[in-house]
């Protein structure tokens, strides 16, 4: 049985960022997914799309309502979202009161993927595994854990994705 047909939205974040040795300033180029799905040997049938690349601070609520509205669009009812993981919840909040009847993972970095020590590799290997089993909705995944979207937290001090009560 061949798996379903899948999107990645691309959005930036820790995921895609480059590091400046001049300045000692992280920013974006151009993102690394292609290259983190060839290494991963991702046999799966994905559609990449460049939404923008930006750092989820910087992310406003129209940006948001832009990704819900890609969601929407997509021929795919699989979808994994690339995304800064600061406001990874609010952008999954607007997610799901859109209300887009489709399977919506969103994954993250805490570490730039070019660092070479970056969870980055294995949070997209998890999104595409879960996103593939959940049923539709909208959920975060992050170090090999998946959570509904209203049940979770970035917990600043241990520099990981936690469940609420």
């Amino acid at each position: 049985m061949d798996p379903a047909p899948l999107r990645i939205f691309i959005t930036g974040g820790t995921f895609d960022k480059e590091y400046d040795e001049l300045s000692g300033r992280l920013f974006f180029q151009q993102t690394h997914l292609p290259e983190m799905l060839r290494l991963g040997r991702c046999l799966l049938p994905v559609e990449t799309e460049t939404l923008f690349m930006i750092d989820s601070l910087d992310m406003t609520g129209d940006q948001r309502l832009a990704i819900a509205e890609a969601c929407r669009r997509a021929p795919e009812t699989r979808l994994v979202i690339t995304h800064g993981t600061d406001t990874m919840v609010e952008t999954a909040a607007t997610l799901a009161h859109a209300n887009t009847g489709k399977t919506i993972v969103l994954t993250g970095a805490m570490v730039p993927y070019k660092f070479g020590s970056s969870d980055g590799l294995f949070n997209l290997g998890s999104a595409l595994a879960f996103v593939q089993v959940l049923p539709p909705g909208v959920y975060i995944a992050m170090n090999g854990r998946c959570f509904p979207w209203g049940q979770v937290r970035k917990d600043r001090e241990r520099g990981i994705f936690v469940a609420t009560p």
